[in-house]
């Protein structure tokens, strides 16, 4: 990894942040003044870059404004006063990841400067990854079913029917079709049938001869014309007007067509690529659309799934959007948090790739900071949030202690567990995601709304663990410790909680110290702790990882 450099004319901050990351085994550089950093960029490339604002020699900002123009990708930290709040909007308007008032709380600043080199390290394999990407991309099972199926008509000059809603990228899986086609060199003419008027799109597909109708003054080649050799992609062919549906067969049936107006018949060499997001066989049943033609064009039918049925592409699509974004605007690219990634993902999409799109774009320009949060979300999604995350609510023979309140009434089988645990107890899949929701109900353990999981009357810890009827097994650690606590409580031992919350915390970092193979950072971030805690807790509980 790159070494973190430290910029500050004052020996004492250098010195104290020098040691905080050496014990955290991160490499260090420190600079007293902007002059020398600029000259070292000539030379390498630091992982972040963390700088005061007011030193002699030039302005922390202004070393912001020089090292963003050299490496726009780089985490920058600026360090601020109390006093110099307007300089630190100036850093976040500058492209600052962060800012640290001074006088500062040192295990705070190792953690954020540890939070920029993940950023760091994650936005380095997104942009290797951004660089390479292709026309298309998905790993969802259903997008490599359509990535086969152009890879075996890439040799073919088969008529293809190509299905799916708006904005679900049908004209990007018929460029696909003809760049990796024996057409690939000629040209690709795309022309949507729904957004020309009746009147016109018979002179936009075969062309017009002069005088062929008031206002054309000239001869005009059509769509078909110009995609001679190539590829002519049809776009909502399902919304063609029925007349014109007629010669559009007989072209595919003979290859030959007339002009508007003109009496000698033109060959067409063109490959025809169709498009609809609609039941072309229902337009057939209501007599709409040609059968005939619905046969010519669905010689092979490939079907591209919504955004809904492949959200596990979203986040990479996410990323790929901000970065085309801010090259489109001229801006730094911003970088999105793993919990609005995952808001994201809960969302339907409606307008699917094409609405993502659009919101990435609007993330872009509307997005306060560098690092966009759950928070700067548009407000549609934020909508869809608090609709998945409603909780139903409780029966009257339940009670729900506040978050972190005593466990009472042990004996008649109710307890309170944190929030986190409960939804990870409730479904372990979720573990692995802060952000999504979880479900609440009367027998098994939910999340309500004071953070809190609560189970019915006369219900054991344990049993409930199990599952309804039993088909489940809970945990022998947290069998052992609801029996440790009935014989602890009913001899009425003082400091019960003190000494079974250890021993919960305890077996909770341990469980996650095995998960991640002892990495504090990736279980701390499994439990939703910051990595102080967790490493304040393991020495405070003798923990042994």
């Amino acid at each position: 990894m790159k070494p973190i450099w430290i910029v500050d004319d004052d020996q004492s901050i250098r010195f104290v942040l020098e040691k905080a990351l050496a014990r955290e085994e991160l490499p260090v550089r420190s600079f007293t003044n902007p002059r020398d950093v600029l000259a070292a960029l000539d030379e390498e490339e630091p992982q972040v870059l963390v700088s005061d604002i007011r030193m002699p020699g030039g302005s922390g900002i202004d070393l912001l404004s020089k090292v963003k123009e050299r490496l726009p990708g780089l985490p920058v930290i600026i360090m601020t006063a109390y006093s110099d709040l307007d300089s630190a909007v100036s850093a976040f308007q500058g492209g600052a990841f962060e800012y640290l008032p001074k006088p500062f709380d040192l295990p705070k600043a190792v953690e954020l400067i540890r939070r920029a080199v993940d950023e760091s390290l994650r936005e380095e394999v997104i942009d290797e990854r951004v660089t390479q990407m292709p026309e298309m991309m998905g790993q969802a099972p259903a997008m490599q079913d359509v990535f086969r199926a152009i890879g075996r008509l890439s040799q073919s000059n088969v008529t293809v029917l190509i299905t799916g809603e708006s904005g679900a990228g049908k004209e990007l899986v018929a460029r696909a079709l003809h760049k990796h086609s024996p057409r690939g060199n000629g040209p690709f003419v795309a022309i949507n049938t729904a957004a020309i008027p009746k009147d016109l799109l018979e002179s936009e597909l075969f062309g017009h001869e002069r005088g062929a109708f008031t206002g054309a003054q000239t001869m005009r080649r059509g769509r078909f014309e110009q995609a001679d050799g190539g590829t002519l992609f049809l776009d909502e062919i399902g919304d063609m007007p029925f007349d014109l549906q007629t010669r559009l067969l007989r072209v595919l049936s003979d290859g030959q067509f007339y002009r508007v107006g003109g009496h000698q018949p033109l060959k067409s060499n063109v490959r025809v690529i169709a498009a609809t997001h609609q039941n072309l066989e229902e337009r057939v049943r209501q007599g709409v659309f040609r059968e005939d033609l619905f046969h010519r064009l669905n010689v092979i039918r490939l079907r591209l799934p919504p955004l809904r049925e492949r959200r596990e592409d979203i986040p990479t699509l996410a990323r790929f959007f901000l970065q085309k974004s801010a090259k489109d605007l001229g801006v730094e690219a911003k970088r999105i948090s793993d919990a609005a990634l995952a808001q994201l993902t809960l969302f339907d999409f409606p307008g699917n790739v094409r609405q993502l799109e659009n919101v990435c774009h609007w993330l872009t320009v509307m997005a306060p900071a560098q690092v966009i949060e759950i928070k700067d979300l548009p407000p549609e999604l934020l909508a869809a949030r608090g609709a998945s995350a409603g909780v139903a609510p409780m029966p009257s023979d339940t009670w729900t202690p506040a978050a972190g309140a005593p466990v009472a009434g042990l004996d008649a089988g109710v307890v309170a567990l944190p929030a986190a645990l409960a939804r990870d107890v409730a479904d372990p899949a979720l573990a692995t995601d802060p952000a999504l929701p979880s479900a609440a109900g009367p027998v098994s353990i939910g999340v309500a709304t004071a953070g809190a999981a609560t189970l019915p009357m006369g219900a054991s810890l344990a049993s409930a663990l199990a599952g309804e009827g039993g088909a489940g097994a809970a945990p022998s650690w947290l069998r052992d410790l609801e029996r440790d606590a009935r014989v602890r409580l009913e001899a009425g031992q003082p400091d019960v909680w003190e000494a079974l919350t250890r021993q919960f915390e305890a077996q909770l970092i341990h469980t996650a110290l095995e998960l991640t193979r002892g990495r504090r950072i990736e279980a701390a971030q499994k439990l939703g702790i910051g990595r102080n805690t967790i490493t304040r807790k393991i020495q405070e509980l003798g923990i042994d990882d």
